[in-house]
């Protein structure tokens, strides 16, 4: 390994490569052992994991899923079929999880803002995916990509059944705090934040009436599938990008109804089918400004027979089929 980053380490768990030609992920996806400084900076995406969720607010495992979601690989091909892309063109780069210490959640977070931060310093071309890990990384991973380009507007695109707006005051760094995180720090303006996917009695009206204040775009699932979901991705994606310079993605997979997603600690009825999340995230792979995202809230332990972490792994692979796309 030529390089090190600050705040992380090497990835745990590596395939070992049988093919020359790749046809399964895990024959694809190169690991930082594997590979020079120069083809992290030639590469197209750099993925990290993200094992951390002691910052749940319910009891999770999520900090289990970026090994779960490694070993997945080898039961997906890298060609897709709907689409007709093979995803072997892109260079993809496993470059490690962020250091975890046992108790002290402020020093985790620390390690990912320090890691994202040397990663966007050090690296202009590759998009960067982090694999969670609960959702309170996605504050820690903006404030490293603002940290990295302080001139760079953010905005947001979430798919949530959350608003995740609850006060850090209270709850402290949690998973239920991290967009009320970066609006009240300055990272982000409320207005560059698009959340669709909210439904049920999953919200307080105190974090609605929030959300109203600080101009928040949402979108409930109803609405949503009334409207059109893509029409109001495009939608969303079309008014950020006259209004920031980078789009984030985050992808809580509690936005997935709970007959499909076991899985997450925060399983709900009413949530998303995963036809419509696979679609929703090649939709968004495809748009130009979106140059990171993050998938969170996927508990392996709660799991059946794998269904939600295949279904985490295929989003991964969705929106980099979006990304293939753009080419």
């Amino acid at each position: 390994m030529n390089k090190e980053y600050k705040g992380l380490t090497a990835p745990p768990f590596t395939w070992t490569k049988t093919s020359e030609t790749p046809e399964k992920v895990h024959e694809w996806i190169k690991p930082i052992q594997d590979v020079s400084s120069s083809e992290i900076d030639d590469a197209d995406v750099v993925m990290i994991g993200i094992p951390l969720s002691r910052s749940s607010i319910s009891a999770s495992a999520a900090s289990e899923f970026p090994d779960a979601f490694r070993k997945s690989w080898k039961g997906f091909a890298t060609y897709n079929l709907d689409d007709d892309v093979d995803l072997s063109t892109l260079s993809v780069i496993d470059l490690g999880d962020t250091k975890q210490h046992v108790t002290n959640i402020d020093l985790c977070h620390e390690n990912i803002t320090t890691a994202v931060t040397d990663i966007q310093s050090c690296h202009s071309k590759p998009l960067q995916i982090s694999i969670g890990g609960d959702h309170s990384i996605t504050a820690m991973t903006v404030k490293g990509i603002r940290n990295a380009h302080p001139d760079k507007k953010v905005g947001i695109i979430q798919l949530d059944t959350h608003f995740d707006l609850r006060d850090p005051n209270e709850l402290g760094p949690a998973n239920g705090t991290p967009i009320r995180y970066l609006i009240e720090n300055e990272l982000i303006e409320g207005d560059h934040v698009y959340n669709i996917g909210l439904h049920g009695f999953f919200n307080t009206k105190a974090l609605k009436e929030y959300a109203d204040k600080h101009g928040v775009h949402y979108t409930t699932m109803r609405a949503a599938r009334k409207k059109g979901l893509n029409t109001v991705i495009e939608e969303a994606l079309n008014e950020l990008s006259v209004k920031v310079d980078v789009i984030y993605f985050t992808c809580d997979m509690d936005v997935l109804d709970m007959s499909y997603a076991p899985g997450v600690p925060a399983t709900t009825p009413g949530g998303m089918r995963t036809d419509e999340i696979f679609e929703a995230a090649t939709l968004i792979g495809t748009h130009p400004q979106v140059r990171a995202m993050d998938i969170v809230c996927l508990d392996p332990k709660k799991d059946m027979a794998d269904m939600t972490v295949k279904a985490g792994t295929h989003v991964f692979l969705s929106f980099l089929s979006g990304v293939a796309l753009r080419k």
